[in-house]
């Protein structure tokens, strides 16, 4: 038989079958790691159902450091939600 090397492998063999299955195994476990972190980005991410838009919360603010007045704010507020669809 050609490639019959007696009764077992040789350095070589052993040295390429260890690195094979460490990067085997580093391979799957990095893998893992990502896919877990995506996953618990994508859960972390709030949703902008229910809360104000961009523009109300700019009037909030500035209503609360008192650049504007509760009369002007409540007149702005309701100009802004009369412009949505």
């Amino acid at each position: 038989m050609m490639f019959w090397n007696g009764d077992g492998m040789n350095g070589w063999g052993w040295f390429a079958m260890s690195a094979g299955m460490i990067l085997f195994w580093g391979l799957l476990i990095t893998a893992l790691v990502l896919i877990f972190r995506v996953l618990d980005r994508a859960a972390e991410r709030p949703s902008h159902q229910g809360g104000p838009t961009g523009p109300e919360r700019i009037l909030g603010e500035r209503l609360a450091r008192g650049e504007i007045d509760e009369e002007e704010y409540r007149r702005r507020l309701s100009a802004l939600r009369s412009g949505e669809s």
